[in-house]
This record gives structure tokens, C-alpha cells and sequence, in this order.
């Protein structure tokens, strides 16, 4: 992938990018596979690549510049700014929105939040695509309610160049930290979550719910998945740390009894809204800390799917998971050496099977997907 934003050493984000990309792809396998040798891998599947550009279905824009000139990209810690209009990670459906924003901001008077001088209103706009539709989600991150107004009066214009923007919100966040949002959200839209397909499962993407940046390769995960848990005789589940219930979605079926568990209320919306689409009268979903709803069960079902932050699940979830031994974990992971931490405390669990899935081609990351099978069933 050609950038020439890396080759002017302006932006440096995608630190892989003069690796040829099957060299990355088997750099990351090597180095997972060196990971989980301790562990013994029963099988493993073959690595899934990505797009190696446009893959992304979002972007999320430090806003910065003068309002007559706003620059759309990042922030160095020199405080020289770098617009990332042209990263070749977007989309090309992303540019016409980017150059309709520009002279929006200067049309709404949004001045660029200046970190320094702790003075302007407009820190971030942060923009999701929906692949299934083409329909968008504006978010943007405002100091204040200062000039709310002054945006909402603007907005028809915007609404008329831009057809495609279906939820526009704004999202004020008053501190002066590298926090991305804050805690109320301003609805400026009917219209407040955006429609996704993946596999032909309906999903719903909130403000402040998560969602994965390469659609296509997720659909790859969920699919997978779906295809394990398929081969297994499970009549009851738990999706943990479950976002908008992509996994749990994609793997229940009319007789399985499904429990979503996931600590964001706006993905719960999202989830119990897909799951009423699908019409699955057993699939239930809540809003709750997953570790703290397990430790108060005390009985667990055929199967528990994990897929939590980069962090991992935590000695505590590991201790309850080995104490109730369900028959079969499937781990999902974004982090891949906090995945062998939690391995390493399942000491109960062998690995039946594992594959890598390259969520962020041009960097270290990956995503990791696992099928642990208690040592009973082997």
C-alpha cells in the first residue's frame, strides 16, 4: 500500500507499512504461534488476511487549524497537527464527507479546540460507515453547549450536501485530557443508531457502543465462530463482554438459550434490538460488569464466548471459569499476550483449536480467536 503521508514522514501510524504484507501476515503468525507454545495447540486454521487498505469503517479526527482552514487527522506531541483526509485506510466514500465537513465547521463557526491555549469548541469528529448500506454516523465532540446552536441552525445545509449522514449527534466533553468523548450525548438526528449487516445478521452501532474497525474481517470471525460452536452439542451459552452481540447473534439458534452480558448500555440497546429483529425468543442481553454477573451464578452453561478489552478477563473471571468448568470457552482476543496471561490461569482447558485474523494490517495488532475444551472432554 502505497501513503504518502508515511513517505513525507508526516504520519508514522501504520509502523509496518514497508513490510511487503504476506511478510506481515506471517510475522504475526509466528509470533502467536511462539506465544501459545506453552499450551499446545490442538490446530491451527490458516491465518485471515485483510484488505490492505480502505478496510476501515470509521475515523476519528482530532479537529485542529482555524475555523476558515479546520484540519481533519492528528495531533503530534509537539503539537503540529497532520491532516488525514487522504489516508489511504479510509474508503473513498469517506472524502466527500470530509470536504463537505470543512467548510461546514467554518459555516457552524466551530472553532478548532486549541490544547494549549485551552480555548475553541470543536476537539473531534468522529465518523462510522455503515458497509451494508452506505448510511453514516457524524459524531461531533464539542467543549460545550456553546455553540450548539449555532451547529443545529447549520445542519440543513450540511443534511443537504451530505444525504448520507442518517445519525448526527454531538458529544460534549468539557476536560482538558486526551479523552475522546464524554458522557452526554446530543441527538441531532431522528434517527440514533446506524443499520449493519454482517453474514446477513442485523446489527445496530450506537454512539458509545463498540464496534469493529474492519467489517470485513469481522464477518470472517463471526463466521468462524458460528462454524465452531456448530460442531459442539451446546444447548446453553454466555456471550461476555458481548458489545452489540455480534458473536452471540451470529452463534445461537431458535432452541439455544443465550445470555449477552456486556457493561455498555448502548450496546445493549443495540443487541436486544438485533436480537427481536432475528426473532430469538431465548437470547437475552444486560448490562452488567461480565465478571461480576458470573461470580454470582453458581452453575455455568455448555459454553461461555469471551471477547473483552484489551486487558483480557482477569484472574478473577479465570478462577470462577475453572471452579464451574464449563465444557467449552471460546475466546476471542484483541490482545494477544493477555490472552496467554488467562491461559496460563486455565489450567483446566486445552486449546482444540486457534486462528489468527488480521484486524489491523500495517501494525503489530491482530485479533485471536481460541476454542478451549475442558480437560474432561478430551
Amino acid at each position: 500500500m502505497y501513503c504518502a503521508l508515511y513517505d513525507a514522514g508526516r504520519c508514522r501510524s501504520c509502523q509496518w507499512l514497508e513490510t511487503p504484507y504476506p511478510a506481515q501476515l506471517a510475522r504475526k503468525q509466528s509470533y502467536l504461534e511462539t506465544l501459545l507454545a506453552p499450551f499446545d495447540v490442538a490446530e491451527w486454521r490458516q491465518p485471515q488476511a485483510s484488505h490492505q487498505q480502505g478496510f476501515r469503517n470509521k475515523a476519528k479526527m482530532v479537529v485542529s487549524g482555524s475555523v476558515e482552514k479546520p484540519l481533519l487527522g492528528i495531533m503530534h506531541r509537539d503539537g503540529s497537527a497532520v491532516d488525514l483526509c487522504d489516508c489511504p485506510l479510509y474508503p473513498a466514500s469517506f472524502a466527500p464527507v470530509f470536504a463537505g465537513l470543512k467548510p461546514f465547521i467554518a459555516r457552524a463557526g466551530l472553532t478548532p479546540y486549541n490544547v494549549a491555549r485551552r480555548r475553541g469548541e470543536l476537539k473531534y469528529i468522529l465518523l462510522t460507515e455503515s458497509r451494508h448500506s452506505g448510511d453514516m454516523m457524524l459524531r461531533f465532540v464539542l467543549r460545550s453547549k456553546l455553540k450548539l446552536a449555532q451547529l443545529t441552525a447549520a445542519l440543513p445545509w450540511l443534511r443537504q450536501q451530505l444525504p448520507q449522514l442518517k445519525v448526527i449527534s454531538v458529544n460534549i466533553q468539557p476536560v482538558h485530557m486526551a479523552i475522546l468523548e464524554g458522557e452526554e450525548e446530543i441527538f441531532l438526528s431522528d434517527e440514533q443508531a446506524l443499520a449493519e449487516r454482517l453474514n446477513e445478521v442485523p446489527l445496530w452501532i450506537r454512539p458509545g457502543s463498540f464496534f469493529q474497525t474492519n467489517p470485513a474481517v469481522a464477518a470472517d470471525l463471526y463466521a468462524s465462530a458460528r462454524d465452531w460452536i456448530a460442531d459442539l452439542p451446546v444447548n446453553a451459552m454466555w456471550d461476555l463482554f458481548c458489545g452489540v452481540g455480534g458473536f452471540g447473534l451470529h452463534c445461537a439458534t431458535p432452541d439455544m438459550s443465550l445470555t449477552g452480558i456486556e457493561i455498555s448500555r448502548e450496546a445493549i440497546i443495540c443487541a436486544r434490538r438485533s436480537a427481536q429483529e432475528l426473532g430469538l425468543d431465548k437470547v437475552s442481553f444486560a448490562a452488567l460488569d461480565s465478571a461480576a454477573f458470573a461470580g454470582e451464578k453458581l452453575q455455568a452453561p455448555d459454553l461461555v464466548l469471551v471477547n473483552p478489552p484489551r486487558r483480557g478477563i482477569g484472574a478473577e473471571l479465570c478462577r470462577w471459569l475453572e471452579d464451574n468448568a464449563p465444557r467449552w470457552i471460546l475466546y476471542s482476543s484483541c490482545q494477544a499476550e493477555s490472552l496467554a496471561q488467562d491461559l496460563a490461569r486455565l489450567a483446566r482447558y486445552k486449546i482444540s483449536r486457534a486462528q489468527l485474523f488480521d484486524m489491523f494490517p500495517h501494525s503489530s495488532h491482530f485479533e485471536v480467536l481460541v476454542l478451549l475444551t475442558h480437560s474432561n472432554d478430551n
